[in-house]
């Protein structure tokens, strides 16, 4: 068993075979690739699994997509948090989108490598992204304001999960600043409450509704 993939078996018990071969094949592909194109920082590739792998997984502690919701990828980089999340849920589209084409290579490649067949990955900045969807998701791209801004014409109307339709991005730090203009229809979930380890510490998942 691939080093590291251990603690994603451990926090999410419920998967299926096939579902952990991906994850473990995601160490050696990221490898790889970051060999080639830096999407992860050289010292911090070690760490795949808890840093990158699991802090995207994040998000599923605060939803479970139900199936047939589909979901965008803002700022992907390397696939995430769009890859490990649609491992988890295989029955929801997700559509990876960065403004880096090398990046978008990766993002691509990994998804065939591993089988993922709901997963479509561009080469597109978001602000000429027409598609719309039921949640965009991120990682650290940019300021909620400002991303709420840029994909509110790509969010669905109807409704199909617990959470109303909207952006969930995984943050660090202090955001009350970002969030005052959505005081009400925002909330955060604060990561150290599912994953105990130190690295989460100052991590959360920041939700805004939006219509």
């Amino acid at each position: 068993m691939t080093q590291g993939v251990e603690i994603i078996f451990e926090k999410f018990p419920s998967l299926t075979q096939p579902q952990k071969k991906q994850f473990e094949m995601l160490d050696a592909l990221y490898r790889d690739w970051n060999a080639k194109i830096n999407v992860i920082s050289r010292k911090d590739i070690d760490n795949l699994y808890s840093h990158h792998v699991l802090h995207s997984l994040g998000i599923a502690r605060v939803i479970t997509f139900r199936p047939g919701t589909e979901i965008m990828d803002v700022g992907t980089g390397g696939g995430f948090p769009g890859i490990p999340l649609a491992i988890l849920f295989p029955e929801c589209k997700f559509h990876l989108v960065d403004s880096i084409g090398k990046k978008i290579r990766v993002a691509t490649a990994v998804a065939e490598a591993i089988g993922l067949k709901n997963v479509t990955a561009v080469h597109r900045n978001v602000a000429e992204e027409r598609r719309k969807f039921h949640f965009v998701v991120s990682r650290a791209v940019m300021g909620m304001p400002e991303l709420v801004r840029l994909v509110t014409k790509n969010i669905r109307p109807q409704q199909q999960n617990s959470l109303p339709n909207g952006v969930l991005a995984l943050k660090g730090g202090d955001i009350q600043e970002e969030l005052r203009p959505f005081k009400h229809c925002s909330d955060t979930w604060e990561l150290s409450n599912f994953f105990p380890d130190a690295f989460f510490e100052t991590k959360k998942v920041a939700y805004v509704a939006v219509h």
